[in-house]
């Protein structure tokens, strides 16, 4: 039997007094932790959630979702996480598809869940402030024991293409990623993580705050992000390990002045996912602040977890580290077969924690998911070493005048240029050459982007073919919850017209 907070309640009765959940000035010992989470599961048992139950969760990254999620996960629910930013068809749409029996939302961001719980006549229920709770029943004596095999989280993806599908990730998914963590990363107890990540999201959940508090270390909150104020917490709480995304660390960079590695003397760790990380970033990062970003890949359907790179070795920059343990990636070309070392095919992943199904989808889980080997839609290669590269979604891929283009190589390179911050390179239709290459930029302030000169300075550095020939600058990129760039809502057609 087993369950996802078995080690939390653990070090509740081994180190009862260490810090287990920090936010502000907020602050939980683990004992401290285990209390509002017992407690928060006899309250929601009074509601009559039961184990198996599946309910829906929205709420920031903040002490309370670390409360309520594991208040379900104690009782054996599956918790049903959902971006604060939610619109009430979309919270409609997973109630319909889940089935889920509850809504449970922090009270700043209630209203739309609650309007959609309303439409679909399921009880809701509003969280507020844990110091203000008041009345809470006894706290239960102890947690459900249930399989591996059982579903203790379902993530719905984006929904890139078509409707979003439920991700249905196990009891053994979600335990097994601090496992695969814990050696590649060293992790102590004595670690102290922080992450501006939202929880409810694959990576901040099941990557950042279970590894964390499995393994009896502090986890530090901030919400919503802010670069100086991340820096800040830091340095001030000698922080250990900080997990972020590309434009999270880019953030950073471009307001560190003033901060010396001096200031971060503590933080032996950086660890990057959800994008890639431009090379150039990964060099300033640890030219100002002495830290090596570490690298790692994984998805929603495999836990967030595939990849990552050994904190004992050499990184090798440009690649997304080896696989995990107990984890195995191949790449394989359109006709499912193997490629050699360094060859650019699909990647697939198997291991323990690739997801058990698509909710309710048996079609769509046996298009992507076959004896075990998951079907990940990233073209990548792998080099003699283990090491994987990710070249880029499938969907991504250029294809110019019969010419494959990558867009990450080219904006690997935009990102070298002085006065450009952030860059999308997107495929546009084109009547001649039947996609021609666009670059949408976020230039440093004060800076002018000027196209024509890009060109020639892009031309010195990529074959005539990858050169963009169309140039956009923004005041800011499209970015999804976790600070990941989204491509698919730059106006494809509005930079058809800018090549006109």
């Amino acid at each position: 039997m087993a369950s996802t907070v078995a080690n939390l309640w653990a070090f509740a009765d081994d180190r009862p007094d260490r810090p287990a959940v920090r936010a502000g000035d907020r602050e939980l010992t683990y004992a401290g932790l285990r209390d509002r989470i017992a407690r928060t599961a006899a309250s929601l048992a009074g509601l009559g959630v039961h184990e198996g139950d599946r309910v829906i969760f929205v709420a920031p990254s903040i002490p309370e979702f670390v409360i309520t999620y594991y208040g379900l996960q104690t009782l054996g629910a599956t918790a049903i996480t959902m971006n604060v930013m939610s619109t009430k068809p979309e919270i409609e749409y997973v109630l319909d598809d889940s089935g889920a029996s509850l809504v449970i939302a922090w009270h700043e961001c209630a209203d739309t869940a609650r309007h959609g719980a309303e439409s679909a006549g399921i009880p809701f229920l509003e969280v507020g402030p844990y110091e203000e709770a008041a009345d809470l029943p006894d706290p239960v004596s102890s947690y459900v024991d249930r399989s591996d095999d059982d579903v203790s989280v379902i993530l719905y993806t984006s929904g890139t293409t078509g409707r979003p599908k439920g991700a249905a990730l196990t009891v053994g998914n979600i335990n097994a990623c601090p496992v695969a963590f814990r050696q590649l990363m060293e992790v102590t107890a004595d670690d102290r993580w922080a992450t501006g990540l939202p929880l409810f999201h694959v990576f901040g959940q099941a990557i950042v705050m279970n590894s964390a508090l499995s393994q009896g270390c502090t986890l530090s909150l901030i919400s919503p992000f802010e670069p100086t104020a991340f820096l800040e917490l830091l340095r001030d709480q000698e922080i250990t390990i900080a997990c972020g995304v590309p434009t999270m660390w880019n953030a950073m960079l471009h307001v560190a002045q003033g901060y010396s590695a001096d200031d971060f003397h503590a933080l032996r760790l950086a660890g990057s996912g959800g994008a890639a990380l431009p090379a150039e970033v990964i060099r300033s990062f640890e030219e100002q602040f002495g830290c090596v970003i570490l690298e790692g890949y994984g998805l929603t359907e495999t836990s967030g977890a595939a990849t990552f790179h050994d904190v004992s070795g050499s990184p090798v920059v440009g690649t997304v580290g080896p696989s995990l343990p107990g984890t195995q990636v191949e790449v394989r070309d359109p006709d499912g077969q193997v490629v050699d070392a360094d060859v650019v095919g699909e990647i697939f992943v198997k291991g323990p924690t690739v997801m058990k199904e698509y909710w309710n989808r048996p079609d769509a889980t046996a298009a992507e998911l076959t004896d075990g080997w998951f079907k990940t839609g990233d073209l990548g290669a792998v080099d003699t070493a283990g090491n994987v590269r990710i070249v880029d979604r499938v969907k991504d891929l250029i294809i110019r005048g019969g010419y494959n283009v990558y867009p990450r190589e080219v904006e690997e390179v935009l990102y070298t240029h002085p006065d450009i911050v952030e860059v999308a390179v997107v495929g546009v239709p084109d009547d001649h050459y039947g996609e021609e290459i666009a670059a949408v930029i976020t230039p440093r302030p004060g800076a002018t982007i000027d196209p024509a000169r890009l060109r020639d300075w892009a031309k010195e550095r990529l074959s005539a073919y990858k050169v963009p020939r169309i140039v956009q600058t923004v005041d800011a990129l499209p970015k999804g919850a976790t600070g990941k760039i989204l491509k698919r809502a730059i106006d494809r057609e509005g930079l058809r017209q800018v090549a006109h």
